[in-house]
């Protein structure tokens, strides 16, 4: 059983101290590659939250309901991709009809979070902490929130960084890797505010 934690501390702490992006460094190819675009990357972060809270609420139940009792645990790798890829595929056709130029923005990104390392390390961080279900989708909402949070600050840097004068040797990946390391040393500064595992 994982320890009582506050939904409160939980929630902030994914945003800003654990953020699965800035922490954890994962999720990386899509948050480095949309980030050029502000509405792109508006449009991708709040798919992230999305399949991040439904992923993570459908793994808790299958993992803790099917692969548990069946004691097919080992399967939860297999299994959690599958109900990822299933989610993302679902969201896909959803902003297809909803928003086809999003959709035609996010062009290979979107099938890209069936793949993308955030996603599937929420759900074993929240499986290994052992997570209730609350838990699992606030930790969950809270991750997603967070990777949403931290694309939107990358895109907005990166419009900034567009017009400064950056020396030649840094343009392009150079400068975007400096100002990511700066952005994780600056959310990890609120380390200790938001104790959590």
């Amino acid at each position: 059983m994982s320890p009582q934690i506050s939904p409160f501390v939980l929630f902030f702490a994914s945003i800003i101290t654990s953020n699965i992006l800035l922490s954890n460094f994962l999720g990386m190819c899509s948050f480095i590659s949309i980030s050029k675009d502000f509405k792109s990357s508006h449009g991708l972060g709040l798919a992230v939250i999305v399949v991040l809270t439904l992923t993570c609420m459908i793994n808790w139940g299958v993992y803790n309901f099917i692969l548990i009792p069946l004691k097919l645990h080992y399967l939860r790798f297999i299994v959690f991709i599958v109900v990822i890829a299933a989610v993302v595929q679902a969201l896909e056709m959803i902003i297809d009809r909803v928003s086809p130029a999003l959709y035609m923005t996010l062009g290979i990104f979107l099938p890209l979070i069936t793949v993308n390392c955030a996603i599937l390390g929420v759900s074993l961080l929240m499986q290994i902490r052992n997570y209730t279900f609350i838990q699992s989708v606030i930790y969950g909402l809270g991750s997603g929130a967070g990777w949403w949070i931290a694309i939107l600050c990358l895109a907005a840097m990166r419009k900034k960084i567009e017009k400064a004068p950056v020396p030649a040797g840094l343009k392009g990946p150079g400068i975007t890797f400096i100002t990511i390391g700066l952005m994780a040393m600056a959310f990890l500064g609120f380390s200790g505010m938001l104790p959590v595992q």
